[in-house]
């Protein structure tokens, strides 16, 4: 399951990559702060992305996680367009048979979404003013 949402993101992401078989499902759910790393209130996001190639990165994180940490399924669903505070932005999911995997599986695929992933945001803060940012992992 991987996806460019540009409607919100439900919690769909979960049933597409559980296994009978899987003891750990793990989620990280990313959303819109009301304040930038800086401090300053934000209004929204704007989220653009390449979409071709971002799905190609998804699909190479989750092989890359694969072959770190054994038996796991991922799935990453983002957003693109204008989001407001508190709107769900991001979706990393993680199966597996046991819990330590699918933590870990997580926790590597949502860094690296912000690290390979062509997606770009831009911050809107409350005094009007606006400013593309990088994404940077964890």
């Amino acid at each position: 399951m991987f996806a460019i949402a540009r409607d919100p993101i439900g919690p769909h992401v979960l049933d597409e990559i559980a296994r009978a078989g899987d003891g750990g499902i793990v989620a990280f759910v990313g959303v819109v702060r009301d304040r930038s790393d800086d401090g300053r209130p934000v209004d929204g996001l704007s989220y653009e992305a390449f979409e071709p190639m971002a799905l190609q990165a998804f699909e190479d994180i989750a092989r890359d996680a694969r072959e770190r940490f054994g038996d796991v399924r991922v799935g990453i669903v983002h957003r693109t367009g204008s989001l407001r505070v508190g709107d769900v932005a991001v979706v990393v999911a993680a199966s597996a048979p046991h819990r330590a995997a699918a933590f870990a599986a997580c926790a590597y695929a949502i860094d690296e979404v912000k690290r390979r992933a062509p997606i770009w945001k831009k911050e809107a803060y409350a005094d009007g003013s606006a400013r593309w940012r990088e994404n940077t992992p964890a």
